[in-house]
């Protein structure tokens, strides 16, 4: 089965994805892994992305579709596979289109007040990478795992979180209706346990298989 994941930054897209894809077998695409490692590899593809990346310029379109296509031709997603952060606009997914069939869209939403106060309050180890929350650590400011001080993550202050979901309204959102004019877009509530958007996205994908 092959799947498209849709979010806004902090609905947890990512942590979901990666369920799915252990219980499925099948692998997580982020176009950004495979970017880099296209870059690193020196793959022709590679090179030419190479080129706009030194220079601070963005990856034209042609370039990534290139790089997924080369990707999703390997074995590994011969049963399947899930795409996390491509599509990221209407013309990337006119694009994709045409190189494959994609059988679900999920989308995962949650409200932009939710998420701004989620990822402000976002609290990382430097150290070890692990996560925490303010709303659980009790004034604590030192991870438990390693014992190193939390920080928190420049790109999830207040301001900069809402400038990256206005960029998700404007570019990505209207791939929402893109995929649900073609009867692929599934939407869960991401405001729920994540055990049960879990459940929920299992459910759904098995009765469209």
């Amino acid at each position: 089965m092959n799947i498209i994941f849709l979010g806004p930054p902090g609905a947890g897209k990512g942590t979901q994805a990666q369920r799915v894809c252990d219980e499925l077998k099948i692998p997580q695409i982020s176009t950004g892994d495979i970017l880099r490692r296209a870059i690193k590899e020196e793959t022709p593809v590679g090179l030419k992305a190479k080129a706009y990346v030194e220079s601070g310029k963005l990856v034209p379109d042609e370039i990534l579709v290139e790089i997924i296509k080369d990707r999703l031709a390997q074995d590994d997603c011969k049963p399947g596979y899930i795409l996390d952060g491509f599509p990221r606009t209407v013309p990337q997914a006119e694009a994709l289109e045409k190189i494959a069939k994609i059988d679900v869209v999920v989308e995962i939403a949650v409200a932009d007040e939710a998420l701004v106060k989620r990822l402000s309050g976002r609290r990382v180890c430097l150290n070890c990478g692990a996560t925490y929350h303010v709303s659980t650590l009790g004034g604590k400011t030192t991870c438990d795992k390693c014992g190193e001080e939390l920080i928190q993550r420049k790109d999830d202050n207040p301001e900069t979180v809402q400038n990256r979901l206005n960029v998700y309204h404007s570019q990505t959102a209207p791939l929402i209706s893109f995929y649900q004019e073609r009867g692929l877009l599934k939407t869960f509530d991401g405001m729920q346990d994540i055990d049960v958007v879990y459940q929920s996205i299992m459910d759904a994908l098995r009765k469209a298989e």
